[in-house]
């Protein structure tokens, strides 16, 4: 599998990257052990889970695999903090206390002494920024984080995080950011992807099948054993079941027919290869499901495709995203 550089970092991961958010929950030790093995036979690198991931159950399971299934130095382990797991003072948000508290505790539960990259979840509008990311400056420099990124930050919030860590000395560089992004869901196009190509942030997609829509299996029902049918991740997916969408999963269809490949492939080579994007991160019911994703490494779309599809899942750019560079002119 191809390797991309994070951002402006030396780090290099895998340009798919494994999401874990079921693991623990619908996903048992099984299949995430059979998960894990497939995408490293694969190449692949990225592993992406957070603290708040069934309660904690995704970041056991995983270090429960690491170096009994695959060695820890094959994987880039990503993890995240800031969600609330509990109500006691400490129990979340991204205070400095909350944050170095939750990564002693994703160490633990990982089994391991560092994680690759550590990702502030979402923006804590209650904490001064200054002291979120100091303590990240901490976490780095205690060697139990190695790079540092954020996730579902807006694009303001990204920019001003981002120049706060260029700015002061011996900060550690935001590398990444990690926000919903596919066919289906374009609008950090306005803002946030134009953050992080000035800022050297590398872009990583969750959500990139539109919350399993973009597979196309939900045009005529829902699949009793899909994420639609379970009782907790039904409203996830329904965001995404609409007249709009409709269209465009019927575009991506006809795409991946013309193609003689799923639709799953062409959904996300399609967003693997958008400006900024380094890898989509990408959940899977089974190892077979996984490996439907895998097979989209082999796929480059056609430019007249990519263009059809773009024109049929575009987000309308107005003032002040689009203006003309005239100096001088109100």
């Amino acid at each position: 599998m191809e390797q991309r550089h994070l951002g402006r970092s030396g780090l290099r991961v895998s340009r798919l990257g494994l999401g874990t958010l079921t693991w623990g929950a619908d996903t048992d030790a099984d299949e995430a052990a059979a998960q894990l093995a497939t995408f490293v036979e694969a190449g692949g690198t990225l592993v992406d889970t957070a603290d708040i991931y069934a309660d904690g159950a995704a970041e056991e399971l995983l270090g429960g695999l690491l170096d009994d299934l695959v060695p820890r130095d094959r994987i880039v382990l990503a993890t995240k903090a800031v969600a609330r797991r509990h109500d006691g003072p400490f129990g979340g948000g991204a205070s400095r206390g909350a944050l170095l508290s939750a990564l002693e505790g994703s160490l633990r539960r990982l089994d391991t002494d560092h994680v690759d990259l550590w990702q502030l979840h979402a923006w804590d509008s209650a904490v001064p920024l200054e002291e979120t990311l100091a303590a990240v400056d901490a976490a780095v420099r205690s060697g139990k984080v190695r790079y540092a990124g954020v996730s579902n930050y807006a694009g303001w919030q990204t920019a001003s995080a981002a120049t706060r860590q260029a700015c002061v000395a011996g900060a550690a560089p935001l590398v990444s950011t990690q926000v919903e992004y596919s066919l289906l869901e374009r609008s950090v196009e306005r803002e946030v992807v134009p953050a992080c190509e000035h800022h050297g942030l590398g872009v990583l997609p969750w959500a990139p099948l539109g919350r399993g829509v973009l597979t196309g299996k939900y045009r005529a029902n829902t699949p009793a054993d899909s994420r639609g049918a379970s009782a907790t991740l039904a409203r996830y997916v329904e965001r995404h079941r609409t007249e709009r969408a409709a269209r465009i999963v019927q575009a991506v269809v006809t795409a991946a027919d013309g193609l003689g490949t799923s639709p799953l492939a062409v959904a996300l080579a399609w967003v693997r290869d958008r400006p900024g994007v380094v890898a989509p991160v990408v959940g899977a019911r089974d190892a077979a499901q996984l490996r439907g994703s895998l097979a989209a490494e082999e796929l480059t779309l056609p430019a007249a495709i990519r263009s059809a599809l773009d024109d049929v899942s575009a987000v309308e750019f107005g003032y002040p995203e689009r203006i003309p560079h005239q100096p001088g002119r109100r």
